[in-house]
């Protein structure tokens, strides 16, 4: 058992990279659609590239979509709409009308006849005003019973634009009566009828009538207009379906043994309407349980190699990465968000795939990595998604190339607004590319699907949305992104600024060995700002004792002429373990605190040590007391750092500087560096050694090249 643990505990890593690789393969399978794949590619324009395609069975041929939209319009002209009628709205409407009619007589007649409930005489009048009464509210009734009765239609979405002719059906209890639209009311018609009848009314002879009018304004009549013909759309839904389903899917029928298409013949129109039936038919006969389980397996070996490649990739050529759970993590997550992202999109007729901004993958992959990562994740994303969309080579080939441009422009990541032009850049790239195939395709412009271009336009839009993903990933998975390293990278940050105030020598080392490590790291392939930051706070540990280091020293005085050669070197070696602290305690990037921890690497410190080998020649050197904790350098800019440190430290000790001693100084400290097993963790080559060496001996000389010696004024020595 306990050998078993052993094993577990050795093997953990791998086990979570497998588990990794199975959950996003598992998912990845499980969100696949469950059709065959239709076997050939064809694309309207071009020749068929198969062999002779014979009919095996008979084969429906299906009306486009434009066609079936067309028939859909046209039919649903006859489509006639339900609408429930509610007795009991008039009902209480003509109760709240009876109540606001009453009060408002009463007010009226009071300011009019200066009389009340109470006034006594005058009966004449008084009869004479409630006959008048009775008849001004008789009349009004019959004209919200007649608006009433023939209906008030609710406002609703489906009436808009509805047609005065249109015939619909009133439900009035189980009875549906049909009648045209225009004969009902609408709440802005039956005012304005009212109105009407209200003017009319006034127009008669009668003395008493024409003070109707006037009265009748006293009542809004609109508080008493309310819709009592409300839309059954369950009914109407049933309706419509009826007649849409009556609409014939097929515009024919290829019979069996019959010739599609020859090898080498132009897909034409007809002919792309057939094998597009063809394939319609084909993957919809895919559906019985043996099938599905072969579709699955099939699917299993497809989105499985895709992924070993990936991790096969990560293992030869990016091995830092690859021994990283989490970035593993990361980078799996990333492919599956955009998988499971283009197949909704893809089940949708809302959304087109081409809306989905899939070059947001190598842009993040470009800012927390290297373009060529993000190139190769980028090439196994389309290629996945490619099996999730119809017309797979149009979709890898325009994403293959929008993913190149945006790539090729994001190399100045921190550059402001690069980018907008990185979003522009692809929105073009797609839209000339797609010109170009469609016009390959359909030989003319009129039947290009212009729509696309529009999503190719959102796509770019989406494109912005990198840079608050940059921010959230950067946040949630502890990366370090370009824009942070130029943050960091600013002199004015207070763990620089400390560093030049209290070392000035060292700021100055820290400066030039920034410059030398950024160019040799952009000739390696490693990533110049990321080497930069680093650089500039390897030595920040040096502001705790300054004056024990070279740079810092002045007036000739050296504290370590007081010091034993052991307590020397444990100082020196400090600086190391006192900069990590002091990172750790300002919260500099893990990123950042590697190349303080790793910039000696596990060397000695070499001048103490030799000389406690030259003072005490007879006593045993215990190694430890004069070496650095480490551990060595992982990554190619680490390795780059350690080289140019050393190298800059030890050319300041030159007295008499030429390029012969340049080149010496150069190829001694990194060869000893590389005998010493310094580089063995880190993936620098040979040849990467070679190219740093040249950079460093040229830049050192352009740094100590020989000035001119002016001549002196006449008569001056």
């Amino acid at each position: 058992m306990k050998k078993f643990f052993e094993i577990i505990k050795n093997s953990y890593n791998g086990i979570i990279k497998g588990l990794i690789l199975l959950v996003a393969l598992v998912v990845m399978v499980y969100i696949f659609p469950r059709e065959a794949k239709f076997k050939y590619e064809f694309y309207k324009g071009k020749p068929w590239m198969h062999s002779d395609l014979i009919a095996e069975s008979n084969i429906p041929v299906y009306k486009s979509e434009i066609e079936l939209a067309g028939e859909k319009d046209s039919i649903l002209k006859d489509y006639k709409p339900y609408f429930d009628y509610d007795s009991t709205v008039y009902l209480q409407e003509i109760k709240k009308f009876e109540d606001v009619f009453d009060q408002t007589w009463k007010d009226w007649i009071a300011k009019k006849y200066q009389m009340n409930e109470a006034t006594t005489g005058r009966n004449r009048l008084k009869n004479k005003l409630q006959k008048t009464k009775s008849e001004y509210f008789s009349f009004a009734k019959e004209v919200l019973g007649f608006i009433y009765d023939r209906g008030i239609v609710e406002p609703s979405q489906y009436i808009e634009n509805k047609e005065g002719g249109t015939p619909v059906y009133v439900l009035r209890g189980n009875v549906a009566m049909e009648m045209a639209f225009s004969e009902l009311f609408s709440q802005k018609k039956a005012y304005e009828y009212a109105n009407t009848q209200f003017e009319s009314y006034k127009a008669q002879t009668s003395t008493e009538n024409k003070k109707a009018a006037e009265f009748f304004k006293q009542i809004n009549i609109a508080n008493f207009i309310q819709p009592n013909l409300f839309f059954n759309k369950e009914l109407s839904d049933k309706e419509k379906n009826t007649l849409i389903e009556d609409i014939s899917l097929t515009a024919g029928m290829v019979q069996e043994g019959q010739k599609i298409i020859s090898r080498g013949e132009l897909v034409t129109s007809d002919k792309y309407r057939i094998l597009e039936s063809l394939k319609k038919e084909y993957e919809a006969g895919s559906g019985t349980s043996f099938n599905h389980m072969m579709i699955i397996f099939g699917q299993v070996i497809i989105v499985g190699a895709m992924l070993a490649i990936l991790y096969l990739f990560l293992f030869h050529f990016r091995r830092e990465i690859f021994q990283n759970n989490l970035h593993t993590f990361f980078i799996m997550l990333l492919v599956l968000i955009f998988v499971l992202i283009i197949r909704l999109a893809s089940s949708t007729q809302e959304i087109s795939v081409y809306f989905i901004p899939l070059v947001i993958v190598p842009i993040i992959i470009r800012n927390f990595f290297d373009s060529r990562l993000a190139l190769f994740i980028h090439m196994v994303l389309i290629m996945i998604t490619g099996f999730l969309v119809p017309n797979s080579f149009e979709f890898i080939f325009l994403n293959f190339s929008a993913g190149v441009v945006a790539i090729f422009t994001m190399t100045n990541v921190y550059r402001r607004g690069i980018l907008f032009l990185t979003a522009v850049l692809v929105a073009l790239s797609y839209s000339i590319l797609y010109l170009g195939l469609g016009v390959i395709q359909e030989g003319n412009l009129q039947n290009i699907n212009w729509l696309n271009f529009a999503w190719f336009a959102g796509n770019g839009i989406l494109v912005l949305l990198s840079y608050p993903l940059i921010y959230i990933f950067e946040k949630t998975f502890g990366f370090l992104s370009d824009a942070t390293l130029l943050e960091l990278a600013d002199t004015n940050q207070t763990l620089l600024r400390n560093l030049a105030e209290k070392a000035p020598g060292t700021f100055q080392h820290s400066l030039q060995v920034a410059n030398l490590s950024e160019e040799a790291c952009r000739a390696v392939g490693g990533n110049p700002l990321l080497v930069r930051t680093g650089a500039l706070y390897h030595d920040i540990g040096k502001t705790k004792d300054p004056m024990y280091f070279v740079e810092n020293q002045t007036g000739g005085f050296n504290p370590h002429d007081n010091l034993n050669f052991e307590d020397s070197a444990a100082i020196i070696i400090g600086h190391v373990t006192k900069g990590v602290e002091i990172a750790n305690k300002n919260k500099l990037p893990q990123q950042i605190i590697d190349f303080i921890r790793t910039h000696h690497g596990t060397t000695k410190v070499q001048y103490f040590y030799r000389s406690f080998i030259k003072n005490y020649p007879e006593e045993v050197v215990d190694d430890s007391k004069f070496s650095y904790p480490g551990p060595k350098p992982s990554t190619i800019e680490m390795g780059v750092l350690m080289m140019a440190d050393s190298v800059e430290a030890a050319s300041r000790s030159l007295k008499d500087i030429d390029n012969e001693k340049i080149n010496s100084l150069v190829e001694k400290i990194i060869n000893y560096q590389f005998e010493e097993g310094q580089f063995n963790e880190t993936p620098i080559t040979l040849l990467d050694i070679t190219r740093i060496k040249k950079i460093f001996k040229k830049r050192l000389s352009n740094i100590y090249h020989a000035r001119i010696e002016y001549p002196d004024k006449p008569g001056e020595k």
